[in-house]
């Protein structure tokens, strides 16, 4: 099993570190659908005990992101289209929530931290920089998610967005969604302007551009390499 190099910093929490150290590397492609994950090497590769990787691999089978088979060999769940549609509405909605709640809150340094986001992520996407786009864009959705102060959305929103990002990550070569910039100077416009409701619509709008993005044939059901042994349609990603 090829495994990237573990970051040199720990947190405290070592089912945490696993965990992000893990869904990291299977969003970004470099642990690919169909992996098996075997505990002896993932302890070699972050440096930790069976534990917390077991406890990271549950909360990564409850994402979606791996998949627990007979004899208990889990292995990386494939890039399924269908549950990718699910995960972006629920996001859409919880995004939607998220900047009506955070619009009475903003400050001005939010505002700011919105504007530089998108800065952000505008010049990524000019150096097609798919990786710093996404990152951007996540930063810039999460200050409405942190104004918020909904305790319950970033645990909310981790259940779904890496089911999210590593689709998108998979299938387009640059990203595709150049029009967000657009979208989040409409959604800061709208905050700005203290508009609750329409800045949440708009923030609605702006992820369910993404279930546009991953339209598919009701006969595909997966869109990667699969677990070894089942059938799923697969795709090339698009350049």
């Amino acid at each position: 099993m090829p495994l990237p190099n573990a970051r040199a910093e720990r947190p405290t929490s070592l089912r945490d570190y696993a965990y992000r150290e893990l869904r990291d590397a299977i969003v970004s492609g470099q642990l690919a659908p169909g992996e098996r994950l075997r505990d002896p090497e993932l302890e070699a590769w972050l440096g930790v005990s069976r534990t917390p990787i077991r406890e990271a691999i549950a909360r990564l089978e409850t994402a979606g992101l791996v998949h627990t088979r007979r004899a208990k060999q889990t292995v990386v769940a494939p890039l399924d289209t269908r549950t990718a549609l699910a995960a972006q509405r629920i996001a859409a909605s919880l995004h939607e929530l998220a900047v009506r709640e955070a619009v009475p809150q903003l400050t001005e340094a939010d505002l700011d931290a919105m504007r530089d986001a998108n800065a952000e992520f505008a010049h990524a996407l000019r150096d097609d920089d798919i990786g710093a786009a996404i990152v951007a864009d996540d930063e810039f959705h999460d200050v409405a998610v942190r104004a918020s102060a909904n305790p319950l959305l970033p645990g909310l929103l981790e259940q779904v967005t890496p089911l999210l990002r590593r689709l998108e990550r998979a299938r387009f070569g640059s990203l595709a969604g150049r029009g967000s910039v657009g979208d989040h100077d409409r959604i800061i416009e709208l905050c700005a302007a203290g508009l609750a409701d329409e800045g949440g619509a708009a923030a609605r709008e702006n992820w369910s551009t993404l279930g546009r993005l991953l339209h598919f044939d009701d006969d595909d059901e997966a869109i990667d390499d699969a677990i070894p042994g089942e059938s799923a349609a697969a795709v090339t990603p698009t350049p």
